[in-house]
């Protein structure tokens, strides 16, 4: 092996490369020295690859000069332009005499297609689109396990096989001459044409081995791996390129895939029979929302598959309150309010609720007390912390009979004190989750009819909806936390997400609109003539912005071993980043502003 194939060895993610990978792409790399002082290149050149420290320290430094990084032995650099269109969005020169090695682009490339833990180490937020979680959508590259494939030669023991099969806890291992697949041998082999049959296990592999067996291209899809094991009712599919066995894929690769999803989580839930079940289906959460990132899935799509799983297993947690309690005394609504009402969850969720009775119903009943806690404690081990301002079912002011609803909201209309209009705010956000939903329909419908007449509500609605502002500060940067844990930060719920929540329930309430959900509403409020259609396009295309930069930096918080948070250093974002962030805060701020000035942006 060459001196750069060694090198590259000891390098992730190079070594997770097959070794002979490894040597061929040691032969690609050219060698470069800079002088202590020398420029490597500049903010906007075209850059010719992805560069690797051999030796030396680099420093790296954003297109105002000022440093972003400084890397030694190992580390690489330009990949987040080079992934880009390909020029440089930081400038790096080297602080002492270096060797760089330089992978060209085209390289670069070919290895993210064909190497997922490649791929996955260079991927940054948005830099690969367009990739599905669907199995049968995704390349057959992309469903390869980590490790090098297993193989051994025609000549091989069946016993040696066996062993190498058991040390590497795989099912199966390539029979190859050279690079050149000629057989497939498997575990149900050594059972069915070995064990069965009472062969000589000194014996060479050729012998119960399936010869030129049927194999896919890395470019395949996984609806051809599930075709072929279908039809041909096999368990293994060998992945051959230009003639090399590269890899091989198993019925239990799927499984890995699909192990976690939306759905099968969901399967999971209806099946649960303790709140213990539940607590560790919910425990996997945080890589779904990795795994919905990593395929670039829509905001709206990720935070409305969290927010189903929360749904399922409050509803779970229902049926197994009312197992335990037996049928109620009367009619019962469970609600969801806040962020699982509007089906915007995401990796950070408290719980927010309530009971809504049927009229004539004792809140005070034993049987809802116990069904509130039980069900909200369950919440709580499942991940879903209590609410810290008590807005919960447990609570007795929000475990009432219809009517008593129907008071509060007729209050809070009536008289919009600031805690009258954070309530308001909070409870127009209700959705049904389980009982009656015809509890909730027309309570929200007579709702949203009276506190629409009401001018001087509506105002103090939109006085209350300016009062979380985008963090935007005085000089063209931004505002951020000043002292504290998150100094340094800005609060991509608080001031990111909740300023365009609130416009959007006030736009609901201009224009008696009856969807809870953020975008919906935002478009609703467009069709209907609320705001006008480009004040409508750039306010959805700025949350969107928002919500998918505050979801990213919770999956890159995940897959760092840290809890998701809504705290985002801007400084950690690449610069063409932070300018389209901050963009999407103007479009906020100037949203507000309009509406504020009793505008509505209908210009």
């Amino acid at each position: 092996m060459s001196d750069s194939a060694e090198f590259i060895a000891t390098v992730h993610p190079y070594d997770s490369l097959p070794r002979d990978e490894q040597a061929r792409v040691a032969g690609f790399f050219s060698h470069r020295t800079y002088a202590a002082g020398s420029r490597i290149y500049q903010f906007g050149d075209l850059l010719p690859g992805l560069y690797l420290i051999r030796s030396g320290r680099v420093q790296v430094t954003d297109r105002n000069g000022n440093s972003v990084s400084e890397l030694g032995l190992r580390n690489s650099f330009g990949e987040r332009g080079l992934l880009r269109d390909g020029t440089a969005v930081t400038s790096a020169r080297a602080v002492e005499d270096s060797e760089i090695l330089m992978l060209p682009r085209a390289e670069v490339m070919r290895l993210m297609q064909s190497y997922r833990p490649f791929a996955r180490f260079f991927e940054r937020g948005r830099g690969v689109a367009g990739r599905s979680t669907d199995i049968a959508t995704l390349k057959v590259g992309e469903l390869l396990g980590h490790r090098s494939p297993l193989a051994c030669s025609p000549d091989t023991p069946i016993i040696d096989a066996a062993k190498m099969m058991r040390d590497a806890g795989v099912s199966s291992v390539g029979v190859t001459d050279g690079d050149r697949l000629v057989g497939l041998v498997t575990i149900r082999d050594m059972s069915h044409r070995v064990v069965a049959e009472g062969r000589d296990l000194r014996q060479a592999v050729s012998a119960v081995m399936t010869p030129d067996p049927v194999t896919l291209a890395p470019s395949a899809l996984g609806y051809d791996v599930l075709s072929i094991m279908l039809e041909r009712r096999i368990g293994h599919l060998p992945v051959v390129e230009d003639g090399r066995y590269v890899g091989m894929i198993s019925q239990t690769d799927l499984t890995r895939v699909q192990a976690i999803s939306a759905l099968g989580l969901i399967r999971e839930v209806a099946m649960a029979q303790a709140v213990s079940d539940l607590a560790r289906i919910t425990a996997r959460i945080p890589q779904l929302l990795v795994q919905l990132v990593r395929a670039h899935q829509p905001h709206e799509v990720i935070t409305r598959m969290i927010t189903d799983i929360a749904d399922a297993v409050t509803r779970r947690l229902l049926d197994l309150a009312q197992e335990r309690l037996g049928p109620a005394p009367a009619g019962w609504l469970w609600a969801a309010c806040g962020s699982q009402g509007r089906q915007e969850q995401t990796g950070v969720s408290d719980q927010d609720n309530c009971l809504i009775l049927a009229d004539g119903s004792d809140p005070d009943d034993a049987y809802f007390r116990d069904l509130a806690r039980w069900v909200s404690d369950g919440l709580n081990e499942c991940g879903y912390v209590y609410c810290p301002g008590d807005m919960m079912a447990t609570n007795p002011r929000w475990r009432q009979p219809r009517n008593v609803w129907q008071g509060y909201f007729r209050d809070w209309i009536a008289h919009p004190s600031p805690e009258a209009q954070m309530l308001a705010s909070v409870m127009f956000d209700l959705r049904a989750i389980g009982g009656d939903a015809g509890l909730l329909a027309d309570l929200q419908q007579d709702t949203l009819q009276m506190s629409a007449k009401n001018s001087i509500f509506v105002a103090h609605m939109v006085a209350n909806s300016l009062k979380h502002r985008p963090p935007l500060g005085l000089i063209g940067g931004f505002a951020t936390i000043r002292s504290g844990e998150h100094r340094h930060h800005i609060d991509m719920k608080h001031n990111g997400v909740v300023p365009v929540t609130d416009l959007a329930r006030v736009y609901a309430l201009q224009g008696r609109l009856t969807a809870v959900n953020t975008r919906a509403r935002l478009q609703d409020a467009e069709a209907r003539g609320v705001i006008s259609g480009a004040g409508a396009r750039e306010l959805i295309a700025a949350y969107d912005l928002i919500q998918t930069v505050r979801l990213d930096n919770q999956a890159d918080l995940i897959r760092a071993g840290r809890r998701p948070d809504n705290y985002l250093s801007p400084s950690d974002l690449p610069d063409l980043d932070r300018s389209h962030l901050r963009d999407a805060f103007v479009v906020v701020r100037g949203m507000q502003s309009a509406l504020g000035h009793g505008k509505g942006m209908l210009g």
